[in-house]
């Protein structure tokens, strides 16, 4: 079952050719989606009027392995294996999400446009039942264990506000990929369909865009560290140092020559937000 063809089937109903032009009307809703959502936000905007400012205040100048180092470390890190996330579940959940749902579009234009009408399309079907199957369990593990589970904005499970709209149609499109193709019927695939419409015609209103605009976002505040601009904030010093103190004598003067150490601050207790 898991290792035939799901849109087989469809080749007496709808023609590849209509299958190929929505998967290409779904990208370009993508793409518009999030072209309209960096203008409206403004946030493209923001993010390269910071970077010249960042330039301006910049102590010292980034060479070109160093840019291409930091790049590598933001895809290891912040795209590859999402570190940005303390709370460990949430990471996990994360990864799942983010390697299903690639997993799953992957498969679909894979066999959409190379294996239309073929039953055997090699690990391409499997491929794409396991990614559906990596979304549902990574997204109903945030919704239902972690998203109601949290110190700081918990919700019930039933309460849905306009950013849910992402995890709520993607959830959608998955597990009816999946009941359509094991249970089979057009019901089924037509709630697929809407739900995968949905999911990606709501991308200027859902959190979709943000995956886009978060590593470079990412990238760039490596930068500022790297070129000591750090967006206007103060250096990690060690205040016991006699040249931090010579540099800022209130410290000695309010904090002794001495300061105790101030603690972990919000590290003292673990992350339990989302």
């Amino acid at each position: 079952m898991f290792t035939t063809n799901p849109f087989i089937d469809l080749a007496d109903v709808i023609t590849p050719m209509m299958m190929q032009i929505y998967v290409v009307l779904m990208f370009l809703l993508v793409v518009g989606g999030t072209v309209l959502d960096m203008i409206h936000k403004k946030s493209a905007q923001y993010f390269f009027e910071n970077a010249e400012k960042a330039k301006k205040n910049a102590k010292r100048e980034v060479t070109s392995g160093e840019k291409a180092s930091l790049a590598i470390q933001t895809v290891a890190n912040e795209v590859l294996t999402s570190s940005e996330f303390c709370n460990p579940k949430r990471r996990i959940s994360h990864l799942f999400l983010m390697y299903g749902f690639i997993l799953f579009v992957a498969a679909t234009v894979a066999l959409v446009f190379g294996y239309p009408t073929e039953s055997s399309a090699g690990i391409w079907p499997f491929l794409w039942h396991l990614g559906a199957a990596m979304v549902c369990f990574g997204g109903y593990w945030f919704w239902f264990g972690i998203r109601v589970d949290v110190f700081s904005e918990g919700k019930t499970w039933y309460q849905l506000d306009q950013a849910d709209i992402f995890i709520v149609s993607l959830l959608a499109t998955t597990t009816f990929a999946l009941l359509w193709s094991i249970i089979g019927g057009m019901l089924l695939f037509a709630i697929f369909i809407v739900s995968s419409t949905v999911l990606f015609g709501t991308v200027m209103w859902s959190k979709f865009a943000h995956m886009f605009f978060k590593p470079a976002a990412a990238y760039q505040k490596k930068i500022t560290k790297a070129d000591e601009s750090r967006e206007n904030l103060p250096a990690e010093f060690d205040l016991t140092d006699p040249e931090v103190q010579a540099k800022f004598p209130d410290i000695p003067e309010y904090m002794g020559t001495n300061p105790p150490n101030m603690g972990l601050g919000i590290k003292r207790e673990p992350a339990n937000h989302y």
